[in-house]
């Protein structure tokens, strides 16, 4: 396939935040960009001349945009950090310094200590984050230190230390924010189940904290400690009153690489992300074109091979969306719940969007491509024999059993194929009975077609359940084309299609393409329908408040009553007023014909 241009690139972009990476001809890293709309932020890049040179000078280099979709602005941000860092793209300058986004550390130590920092250090320690911004650290510590008092010392408090009775109490201990386990009036097990609770709120989980201090509170209330209770309290407010922040991914997670996979009838898309010390540092979709029915399995296991070899992969844990054999070295995790979970959540994201954007190019740089895979997919969504190339719907529309009428669309290659549209005035029928007058058309369609020797559809819908799919194939089996042509009803809720013979509906999937096209021809056959008895029931209400007036057709009464409102004011309306509306010989009729009837 032809490499896009950059304009259907940017067409096809997402909406949603991300990030994106501009390569030159040979392939290259330029600029990697954060965004919280892609498509619109990459667009101002191509739409203006720039005041600065070098950006000018970029944008003419640019010949290929990749992106990564991320769920939220905050994620973009870190995720452009760690790229630009890993891909140092020549035209970032303001990101390629030493800086980092700030860590909680929980200090692997006896009496651990916990604070911010922007270094990891490979010594056992615990680290959450990443954060956007020391603020959010901020918050988050002095959050801790309300609820808990820990030391902020930096003593190597072993127990020999402390037993030897090395250390004082600091000023810390007598304003209540240490405990003094410098001089063992703490526990190391008391101390730790302080870092256990705090190591459960930097996960997002209050509910054990909360627990704790309610209990706590009770306790101290029923003991009449109110002062001491009501302090408990404060701190169940302000972690109440807390936020969770949001992070990409916990840092425990490290040397991972993520695969996931959505296909189609065509091609399976295929993301990668590569996991490092907690951040993304790379992500590549591809796409897998189908010679054969390959499943999702096969697909998966080929391209993580191929990706593996291509980027010189050597970690030995992989996550996937499901379970995929590829020898005895290589950890398999099918995630179902956590922060891994989320990960591949991100990944199948990432494909999807990838999907969407190559079906987009496909339909604008080959429609038929596009209409052809469409119609192999409703082939095998709906189990018919051929493609449904040519599609006929049919719709009752009567109200209150007046002026019943019904309308037939129809479809070719996926698209509405206005000029075949029919409408039919129900003869045979009297009153609101849809199951007869359903009956009839279907008939009365297929006599003409067989009669006039025109081609007959691959699919027929009837909007109705079991009852009008049931009416429709009587007038099939009297015209012998049962079995001939594929037949379908769509019951109201439109998820529920009826085979004849099947009093088990099929349900589709709502995002899928197929149920899409189904949608289109029964609302297309809806206000096709609708529009035909409005207008028979405007010209029936028409007729029985004009009188017939002789050289005046109905075209021109109705002119005049949409000028004038009404009969009555017709009959009132002066000679001059008539001629300005429909002539001077037509207004003289109509003047006439009322002068006469007055003097009668």
């Amino acid at each position: 396939m032809q490499k896009p241009t950059l304009e259907l690139q940017i067409q096809t972009l997402p909406d949603g935040p991300g990030v994106y990476q501009y390569y030159d001809k040979e392939g290259k890293i330029l600029y990697v960009g954060k965004a919280k709309n892609l498509k619109k932020r990459v667009s101002s890049y191509f739409n203006k001349v720039h005041d600065t040179a070098k950006t000018n000078v970029l944008v003419k280099k640019i010949v290929t945009i990749k992106h990564i979709v991320v769920p939220t602005e905050t994620d973009a941000l870190l995720l452009e950090n760690n790229l630009i860092k890993t891909l140092q793209p020549r035209y970032n300058v303001l990101l390629r310094d030493d800086k980092t986004y700030p860590w909680i550390c929980i200090k692997k130590e006896p009496f651990s200590r916990i604070f911010a920092t922007r270094r990891m250090v490979k010594d056992g320690s615990e680290y959450f984050g990443p954060y956007t911004s020391f603020k959010t650290v901020n918050t988050i510590l002095e959050l801790i230190k309300e609820l808990y008092p820990l030391r902020t010392c930096n003593y190597d408090l072993t127990p020999s230390n402390i037993d030897s009775g090395k250390f004082k109490v600091c000023l810390e201990y007598h304003i209540g924010n240490c405990k003094g386990p410098c001089e063992g009036y703490e526990s190391l097990e008391n101390y730790q189940k302080q870092v256990d609770a705090i190591r459960e709120i930097l996960k997002g989980n209050f509910k054990e904290s909360m627990k704790d201090f309610k209990r706590v509170m009770i306790e101290l209330a029923q003991d009449m400690h109110f002062e001491e209770a009501q302090k408990i309290k404060e701190k169940i407010e302000v972690l109440e009153n807390y936020q969770s922040r949001s992070t990409i991914i916990n840092p425990k997670i490290t040397n991972i690489d993520v695969f996931s996979i959505v296909s189609d009838e065509a091609a399976g898309f295929v993301n990668f992300l590569q996991i490092s010390h907690g951040s993304i540092i790379r992500s590549h979709t591809m796409e897998i074109k189908k010679k054969l029915e390959e499943t999702d399995e096969e697909l998966l296991e080929l391209a993580i091979i191929e990706l593996r070899e291509r980027f010189q992969l050597l970690s030995k844990e992989i996550i996937v969306p499901f379970q995929v054999d590829l020898g005895e070295n290589i950890k398999v995790t099918v995630p179902q719940l956590g922060d891994k979970k989320q990960i591949l959540d991100l990944s199948i994201r990432n494909a999807k969007f990838y999907r969407i954007e190559q079906l987009k190019q496909l339909q604008i740089v080959d429609p038929d491509r596009h209409t052809t895979r469409i119609m192999a997919q409703m082939q095998k969504d709906l189990r018919l024999p051929v493609e449904p190339r040519h599609i006929e719907c049919f719709d009752n529309s009567n109200i209150q059993g007046t002026n019943p009428v019904a309308a037939c669309v129809v479809f070719k290659d996926g698209k509405p194929s206005k000029k075949d549209y029919r409408h039919f005035n129900i003869k045979t029928v009297e009153g609101p009975d849809d199951f007869a007058s359903m009956t009839e058309v279907v008939y009365r369609r297929y006599k003409r077609l067989l009669d006039e020797n025109e081609p007959l559809p691959n699919l027929i819908i009837i909007d109705g359940g079991k009852g009008q799919l049931s009416a429709a194939l009587k007038s099939l089996d009297d015209l012998e084309l049962r079995g001939k042509i594929a037949i379908i009803g769509i019951a109201k809720r439109l998820e529920e299609l009826f085979y004849p013979g099947d009093s088990v509906p099929l349900y589709l999937d709502k995002k899928s393409e197929t149920l899409k096209v189904i949608q289109q021809l029964r609302n297309e056959a809806h206000r096709f329908g609708i529009t035909h008895h409005r207008d028979k029931r405007s010209k029936a209400a028409l007729n029985s408040s004009i009188e017939s007036i002789p050289g005046i057709g109905e075209k021109t009464m109705l002119t005049l009553i949409q000028h004038f409102k009404s009969v009555k004011r017709l009959k009132l309306a002066t000679e001059k007023e008539i001629t300005d509306v429909i002539g001077v010989s037509k207004a003289k009729k109509i003047v006439d014909f009322y002068k006469n009837i007055t003097k009668s």
